[in-house]
């Protein structure tokens, strides 16, 4: 199907929420188109706040997004959420549905909400997420939020997507702060303890202040003191709070060069990820796959060893 793409990003730049998800559409498809569009969006990017958000399943992730939502409209900010869920296996669909989640703001000309499956990719974010980021940046929404899958060690890809990364946990979930102390605790710029009236909730904050107490003795210089934040999301308790703590952060990374740096990093590791699945493209293509298969075939029949295999795969890449 033939695009106009100076029109179609055109409509999209007005405001026109069909565009927008066009847009997003054919980033999810590896459309051809993409390189056109990438081109004529990047003099528009760099404007938009990235907001991360992640934490374990129950910690009220969607409900503590719808939140956050809220707030960032009453300060009149253009928002757009990038709600990534986890993929079957089998269809690639997602499965959570955060759209549902956040149905109270579906009529709001300027909130923008995209459920994204994961399709397998590692990390808890889509391989287009990147991409998609910068599109709705370019198109004029001032925060893009992204909230993610869960929370560990296979979660962590997030702080390289945004500009301010928000854990979080909720009292009674036990794994909770193991989570953190599972990896979690170098990626957060801010902690959120979401479900605050319940039973436990002291006892969390506590620990968690314990363990950035004892992880801030080991560090010299200057550096961010991640604060931790109670919410009650599901009454809408909180929203503020989180928001001050975000601007602080936002100083502070506009006031120690960390902004671009971060900026930067991203940048970087998009181009890394599109000069791979364009590597991996031409391997798959390579005489058909059938290059690939033969030379598998001669390393599982003691032939060859695979180190030799790759290199001659490689070099079939370069002729």
């Amino acid at each position: 199907m033939p695009v106009d793409v100076d029109d179609l990003i055109g409509r999209a730049r007005e405001g026109q929420p069909r565009a927008v998800a066009r847009l997003l559409s054919l980033v999810e498809d590896a459309s051809p188109h993409l390189r056109e569009i990438a081109r004529a969006l990047t003099p528009y990017t760099g404007g938009a706040r990235i907001i991360g958000l992640t934490g374990p399943p129950g910690a009220g992730k969607s409900t503590s997004t719808a939140m956050l939502l809220s707030a960032l409209r009453a300060q009149g900010k253009r928002v757009a959420v990038l709600a990534i869920d986890p993929s079957s296996p089998f269809s690639g669909g997602a499965l959570l549905g955060d759209r549902i989640r956040m149905g109270e703001h579906a009529t709001d000309p300027g909130v923008f909400i995209r459920s994204m499956a994961t399709r397998g990719h590692l990390g808890g974010l889509a391989w287009a997420t990147p991409q998609s980021a910068r599109v709705l940046d370019a198109v004029g929404f001032d925060v893009v939020l992204i909230e993610t899958v869960g929370v560990g060690q296979s979660e962590v890809d997030v702080v390289q997507l945004a500009d301010s990364t928000v854990v979080l946990l909720a009292p009674g979930m036990g794994d909770g702060v193991q989570a953190a102390k599972a990896g979690v605790l170098e990626i957060a710029d801010i902690f959120v303890v979401n479900k605050a009236d319940r039973d436990g909730a002291d006892a969390t904050v506590r620990e968690l202040t314990d363990m950035l107490s004892a992880s801030r003795r080991e560090i010299t210089g200057p550096s961010w003191r991640q604060p931790v934040v109670r919410t009650v999301a599901s009454r809408g308790e909180g929203g503020d709070d989180v928001l001050d703590a975000l601007a602080r952060h936002h100083s502070w990374l506009l006031d120690t060069g960390e902004l671009a740096g971060r900026r930067n990093e991203r940048a970087r590791a998009e181009v890394e990820a599109i000069a791979l699945r364009q590597v991996q493209a031409e391997f798959a293509g390579l005489h058909g796959g059938e290059a690939v298969r033969l030379l598998g075939k001669r390393v599982a029949d003691g032939e060859l060893d695979p180190y030799a295999a790759a290199d001659e795969l490689v070099a079939g890449l370069r002729h």
